[in-house]
């Protein structure tokens, strides 16, 4: 794979670094967090600069976008990140079910919480809850949802969340938006590959054609049936040759007439981010 030297990969916006201190400040404030995680790579979605902010919180992860995920190793991740969390779920942010969902979970783990208020003779206040996750993982349509209004932008890009707001969901919920952060680098290149494939690092932080090559190496791996199912491909030998045909498959020629291998890499891994190519999970 090409410019496999290249160890760290650097990606932290000014506004990210501006996101994490103002998290460090209103997590005092929160009674709950809500993360969330991609299902088709939930270690690569973990930011541990996060997580030493928000460590000490009662913490429900949501493990968002299953249906783009193998549902056999979502599986197997929900019982793993079981053993370590309050309560895990996996959950599809677009299903009408799923705003009932996480109310309900949400009200689970603010049970000790009431409960602490009504022993000091209080009437129990709405749960403050803060909702985190690295850019592109479906928070703004999760929080859409909640707030049955359209409170946060939704676009299918990284970096899109900006500002932060409080938003009451009903009477006993208020949710905090955040806007999604990355960590500052990162030292395994296989974790920045997986974010750029989901969609989470911007296009043009890493070539498509590196992205490309791992894609295929591990489609050929551990999926080898989505190639030919999709593009008719049944075997993967070489890169050049694999790319011609996704080009012959989608008549994909450029203007003096030879195959456009620019957009067969496009498009591969348009048609992988948004789960055309099938159920793929990156992380086992």
């Amino acid at each position: 794979m090409g410019k496999e030297s290249q160890t760290n990969i650097h990606w932290f916006p000014g506004h990210m670094n501006k996101a994490l201190n103002n998290i460090g400040e209103s997590i005092k404030l929160v009674d709950v967090v809500i993360e969330l995680f991609d299902a088709r790579c939930p270690n690569s979605s973990i930011n541990e600069q996060l997580e030493n902010t928000i460590k000490n919180k009662k913490k429900l992860i949501i493990l968002s976008k299953p249906d783009l995920a193998d549902p056999n190793v979502t599986k197997n991740w929900v019982q793993k990140l079981k053993t370590t969390n309050d309560l895990v779920v996996d959950l599809d942010l677009t299903k009408g079910n799923a705003t009932n969902e996480i109310i309900k979970l949400v009200s689970i783990l603010g049970q000790d919480i009431w409960a602490k208020q009504k022993a000091k003779g209080m009437k129990p206040q709405p749960l403050k809850t803060m909702i985190v996750g690295i850019p592109n993982v479906g928070k703004s349509s999760l929080i859409n949802r909640l707030a049955k209004r359209k409170a946060a932008g939704v676009q299918n890009k990284p970096g899109y969340t900006r500002g932060e707001q409080w938003i009451k969901v009903n009477d006993q919920f208020l949710l905090l938006d955040t806007p999604g952060i990355l960590p500052m680098n990162y030292d395994d290149k296989k974790k920045s590959i997986n974010l750029a494939l989901i969609g989470s690092i911007r296009e043009d932080i890493l070539p498509n054609t590196d992205l490309c090559i791992y894609l295929l190496d591990f489609i050929k791996k551990e999926y080898p049936s989505l190639l030919s199912e999709r593009f008719g491909i049944t075997q993967i030998n070489d890169y050049e040759e694999t790319m011609n045909k996704i080009c012959e498959n989608r008549k994909l020629i450029s203007n003096n007439g030879v195959n456009d291998i620019a957009r067969a890499e496009a498009l591969l891994l348009h048609e992988f981010k948004n789960g055309l190519l099938g159920r793929v999970s990156l992380e086992k």
